[in-house]
């Protein structure tokens, strides 16, 4: 029997595409560019599958032009904000994600960035490195201290619950806001707030790890923002577009926001340039799950819903 074709848009690991290519024909192309709609549709004739990534974008004017040899959309990512769901699901399109193995990975990230930003990363790294460090005072770079402070995480995903496992371990009392209330024991005496202003009021760090849905999208806006105690931090490891960026530079600007830590951005790739006249934003290039151990998870995740579905059975990662 033929093997499968399908075709892989980015450059996975390197583990990735060799089981890849032990088990499918695959279509690859080392230049790593992301495919656009032309690319996809017209990819769709020649694949059974495909692994995108969240820079390929699987709107309701691609999915009805998508060729009907194509079955399944396996997502090398756990958010889908990329694909228009009800669409593929319309034109028999199966769509599965990448869950529950980049959490730690990207709560790593979400906890460099809290900590940079608390304690002037950026600026102290350009004293440093630019040879400008000639003083020394009680007085310099005094930041933010974690310890004892409250953590406010909005969206108690696995990613969430990750970033609070490893926010204890900095003696952080830990407060939350989710769509439903955790059970007792994956709370682990996190304090539930079921009205997100409430858990505004209380966040000396704010941390985002909810999806972008139309519900969550301007989700910090200027007066969200407001509603944080002076001096907060705010952290982002989730999408872009759950903040408005302009509302933060301005918080960060009047020092209502003392600090903001970054992975992403409304645009991307690019990101907001205001952002880099501030020592107190840190920013990283969207990479929360770029880790060796995480990468290979995903692509193996992703190979598993492929493997699944080839073989008739339900993926174990359909949305």
């Amino acid at each position: 029997m033929a093997k499968p074709t399908i075709w892989i848009t980015r450059t996975l690991s390197d583990a990735t595409l060799e089981r890849a290519n032990r088990d499918y024909d695959v279509i690859w192309d080392p230049a790593d560019k992301p495919g656009n709609a032309s690319d996809i549709i017209g990819m769709s004739a020649k694949v059974d599958g495909i692994i995108p990534c969240h820079s390929e974008h699987f709107s309701a004017d691609v999915v009805a032009q998508l060729d009907p040899r194509l079955k399944i959309v396996a997502n090398h990512s756990v958010g889908v904000d990329h694909c228009d769901l009800v669409a593929l699901a319309d034109k028999g399109i199966v769509v599965t994600n990448t869950p529950g193995v980049l959490s730690d990975a990207t709560a790593e990230l979400a906890m460099m960035l809290m900590l940079c930003a608390a304690r002037h990363a950026v600026e102290g790294d350009r004293i440093v490195r630019s040879g400008a460090w000639d003083f020394w005072s009680p007085a310099f770079l005094v930041g933010k201290q974690l310890t004892g402070a409250r953590l406010g995480i909005v969206g108690m995903g696995g990613v969430g619950r990750a970033f609070a496992r490893k926010a204890r371990g900095f003696d952080m009392e830990i407060h939350y806001h989710n769509r439903s209330r955790l059970a007792p024991d994956e709370e682990a005496g996190a304090i539930y707030h079921a009205d997100l202003d409430e858990l505004l009021a209380v966040s000396d760090f704010l941390s985002l790890h909810c999806p972008a849905t139309p519900q969550t999208i301007g989700l910090m806006n200027a007066a969200r923002l407001a509603q944080l105690p002076q001096g907060a931090v705010v952290v982002n490891t989730a999408r872009g577009n759950l903040i408005d960026e302009a509302a933060l530079v301005q918080a960060v600007e009047s020092g209502h926001i003392a600090a903001a830590g970054l992975d992403c951005f409304i645009t991307e790739p690019g990101g907001n340039h205001a952002f880099a006249a501030f020592e107190n934003i840190v920013m990283m290039p969207h990479v929360g799950s770029a880790t060796i151990k995480t990468r290979d998870a995903m692509g193996f995740k992703a190979l598993d819903n492929l493997d699944a579905f080839f073989r008739g059975d339900t993926p174990p990662d359909r949305l």
